[in-house]
């Protein structure tokens, strides 16, 4: 049955070439891509604000209490640091109190962090718009003139993705 079914498409098809004049209809194929919003961080020309970034990267809802212990990783996923605190300045920003250290984040000193710059991935934080170098540069953080948040406070965090 299979090969009088394969005979007779076979046939078909050779009895009824296509020429130049038949119109043939092919059907159109969409390709999709996944959408990746353009961030400003590596155009010089159009350089965007930290606030605008990080709402082009999905901000999502999270409790402050829950990001107390991720490690901050840079772009080759070395630790920074740990996050020891989430913190609401007196200009009303939020911050992350993260121990940097060149050595794993191990023994290191406290640094302010803005929110914008970071983006959670699973249980990591990926920091995406400070490099290494601006954390060893950056002051210890001291405590004046900011309140540190609850753990049950609710804070908009960015999303990465590696």
């Amino acid at each position: 049955m299979k090969s009088q079914l394969m005979a007779t498409v076979l046939t078909i098809g050779a009895a009824a070439p296509l020429s130049a004049a038949t119109p043939v209809s092919i059907p159109s194929i969409v390709v999709a891509q996944a959408m990746v919003p353009p961030t400003g961080v590596a155009d010089a020309n159009k350089p965007m604000p930290m606030d605008a970034r990080m709402q082009r990267r999905f901000p999502q809802p999270v409790r402050a209490g829950d990001l107390i212990g991720l490690p901050v990783l840079d772009d080759s996923a070395s630790t920074l640091g740990f996050v020891r605190q989430v913190v609401r300045t007196a200009t009303g920003k939020i911050e992350l109190i993260v121990s940097y250290s060149r050595w794993f984040g191990w023994f290191g000193r406290p640094v302010a962090v803005p929110i914008e710059v970071v983006g959670i991935e699973g249980r990591q934080l990926a920091s995406l718009d400070m490099p290494r170098s601006e954390y060893a540069a950056a002051p210890t953080w001291q405590a004046q003139d900011a309140t540190v948040l609850p753990d049950d406070s609710t804070i908009r965090i960015a999303l990465a993705r590696n």
